[in-house]
C-alpha cells in the first residue's frame, strides 16, 4: 500500500445494491452513479489512491440526510459526507463502498447575529462565500486554510490555516452544531452562547471527528470585527534556523501577529517564479498585523527589530491592500507553484506540529533529512503555532521512490511526536495518518475506539478513517 492506509474494507454487496436502488427511486436525478461523478467524490488533493462510492446523493436539507442515514443504518451500508473535496488525507474515500452525501447544495447562510458576533449557516457554505456575504456588516470569519473549503468540512477536520496564531482553529470558533447521528437522529450540541458548562462537550467531540461519528448539518460560528488597519510584509533570512528563531521571539514577546508564515528557500524559489515576484530565493517570513493604524505600525517596527537581531534582511511592509493581496495570493498559490518544480510528478502534502520551542530544531532536521534522501520537498509553515507542511514530489510509477517517500514521511511524523508534537496540526488523520495515531496518543486510542463503537456500533459513518475497526 503506497503512502496511505487506504486498503479496501469488506463490502456489503447486498446492502449496497438495495440502498442504491431505493435512493435512486427516492432522489431521482439527485442520486447519481456515473463513473466520473463517483470518482470526483473520492478525489483528494494530495496523493491517496481513490476509492469511489457506489452512489452520490445531492442533499438539500437535514431531513434528506436523516433519511439516507436511517436507510444506510438499517442495511449496514457506509455513508461518507462530502463538502468540496479539498481534504488531504483521504477523508472522502469509500474503502468499503457506500453512499456519498454531497452537502454542497446545503449552502444557506441562515442568520447573522451582528450584536452577538456569530452566524448560523448550513455546512455547504464556503469560507469565501461567507466572508463575501458579511462584507457590508463589518464582520468576518477568519479561519483560512487556503483552499475555499466548505465550513462543514473545515469543522469536521478541525481545520485551521494562516491566521490560527491570532484567531485559533475551527475548534475555538465553532459555538454549536446540528448533526445527524448514525441512527438518523438529529441532535443540537449547544445553544448559541460563547460558553456553557452543560454536560459533555459534544460540539468539540464532533469538531475534528472527520464524519466518523455524525454528519454536520448546521453550524454556529464566531465572527470578528474587520480590523481598522491591516499591514503585511515579507522578510528574508540567511537560513531556516534564523527565521524560526525570529518567529519564536516574536511570539514570546507577545506581538499579536495575525499571520506569520515560513517558507524555505526551495518553496520561495517556486513562489517567485510562479507569481513573478521581485525577490531573491532565500528562507522568508510572510507576516500580517491587525489593529489600529498606530498599533500595526508599532507591531511591524518591533518585528523589524527582531528580524534584524536574527540576521534578517530589510523587513518590507505595507498597508496598501493591493500590495498585500498580491503577497498573500502568492503564498496561497504556493501549492501550484511547487508543482512546477517537478512537472508531471505526483504530490503528497503532509503536516506536523510541534511546540514552538522545538520548531527550529524540527524544521532544520527535516530539511536535512530531505536533502540526504534526495527528495524534492519544499517546506511551508504556519510558524506562529509550530505547524509546518512538506510537499513531497515523486514519481508514482517508481516503486523505489515511493518507498523512499514513505520512509521520509514516517521519520517526519515520528520526529514530531518525539518532540512532544503531533502527527497532524490541521490536515487530520483520515487514512494517511492512522498508523501514527497510537504512537502519539497510546492508550487514548482505545478510548476513541470505545466512543466510536458506542455511537456508531455498525461502523457505517466514514469507515476506515481515524481508527482501524
Amino acid at each position: 500500500m503506497a503512502l496511505a492506509d487506504a486498503g479496501a474494507l469488506l463490502r456489503n454487496e447486498n446492502g449496497i445494491a438495495t440502498v442504491v436502488s431505493i435512493l435512486k427511486k427516492r432522489f431521482g436525478d439527485n442520486a447519481q452513479s456515473g463513473k466520473s461523478i463517483r470518482e470526483q467524490h473520492a478525489h483528494t488533493t494530495s496523493y491517496v489512491p481513490n476509492q469511489a462510492p457506489d452512489l452520490v446523493v445531492f442533499v438539500e436539507s437535514a431531513e434528506d440526510v436523516q433519511e439516507i442515514v436511517r436507510l444506510c443504518s438499517e442495511w449496514g451500508v457506509p455513508v461518507i459526507a462530502f463538502g468540496t473535496g479539498t481534504s488531504l488525507e483521504g477523508h472522502v474515500n469509500a474503502p468499503a463502498g457506500g453512499i456519498s452525501i454531497d452537502l454542497s447544495r446545503m449552502n444557506r447562510i441562515l442568520k447573522v447575529y451582528s450584536e452577538d458576533l456569530n452566524v448560523v449557516i448550513e455546512p455547504g457554505v464556503t469560507r469565501k462565500q461567507l466572508n463575501e456575504y458579511l462584507r457590508d456588516t463589518g464582520l468576518f470569519f477568519p479561519i483560512d486554510p487556503g483552499a475555499n473549503a466548505s465550513l462543514g468540512g473545515m469543522a469536521a477536520t478541525r481545520a485551521s490555516g494562516t491566521n490560527a496564531v491570532r484567531y485559533g482553529t475551527m475548534r475555538e470558533n465553532v459555538l454549536a452544531l446540528k448533526a445527524v447521528m448514525p441512527d438518523g437522529r438529529l441532535i443540537t450540541t449547544s445553544k448559541r452562547v460563547k460558553k456553557t458548562s452543560a454536560g459533555y462537550d459534544l460540539t468539540r467531540l464532533l469538531v475534528g471527528s472527520e464524519g466518523t461519528l455524525g454528519i454536520i448539518t448546521e453550524l454556529t460560528l464566531k465572527l470578528y470585527g474587520i480590523p481598522q488597519a491591516i499591514s503585511g510584509g515579507i522578510c528574508a533570512f540567511p537560513d531556516l534556523e534564523s527565521a524560526c528563531n525570529a518567529v519564536i521571539e516574536t511570539i514570546q514577546m507577545g506581538i499579536p501577529v495575525a499571520r506569520i508564515e515560513l517558507v524555505n528557500q526551495l518553496e520561495m524559489q517556486a513562489i517567485i517564479a510562479y507569481s513573478k515576484l521581485d525577490y531573491e530565493p532565500a528562507p522568508y517570513l510572510f507576516l500580517e498585523f491587525h489593529g489600529s493604524e498606530t498599533s500595526v505600525a508599532e507591531q511591524a517596527e518591533l518585528f523589524g527589530e527582531i528580524a534584524a537581531a536574527n540576521g534578517g534582511g530589510e523587513f518590507k511592509w505595507t498597508a496598501n491592500a493591493e500590495e498585500r493581496e498580491k503577497l498573500w495570493s502568492a503564498r496561497h498559490n504556493s501549492y501550484f507553484a511547487c508543482m512546477t518544480l517537478a512537472p508531471g510528478k505526483q504530490s503528497l502534502s503532509t503536516d506536523v506540529c510541534v511546540p514552538i520551542s522545538r520548531l527550529a530544531e524540527c524544521i532544520v532536521e527535516t530539511e536535512k533529512d530531505i536533502e540526504e534522501s534526495g527528495l524534492i520537498a519544499p517546506i511551508v509553515g504556519h510558524a506562529g503555532d509550530g505547524n509546518f507542511h512538506v510537499l513531497v514530489l515523486f514519481d508514482e510509477k517508481d516503486p523505489a521512490e515511493i518507498q523512499k517517500v514513505e520512509a521520509f514521511v514516517e521519520r517526519l511524523n515520528l520526529r514530531a511526536i518525539a518532540m512532544d508534537g503531533t502527527c497532524t496540526g490541521e490536515h487530520g488523520i483520515g487514512q494517511g495518518k492512522i498508523k501514527f495515531l497510537r504512537a502519539e496518543l497510546g492508550g487514548a486510542v482505545d478510548v476513541m475506539e470505545a466512543i466510536k463503537r458506542a455511537i456508531d456500533p455498525g461502523n457505517i459513518m466514514n469507515p476506515g478513517k481515524i481508527l482501524r475497526l
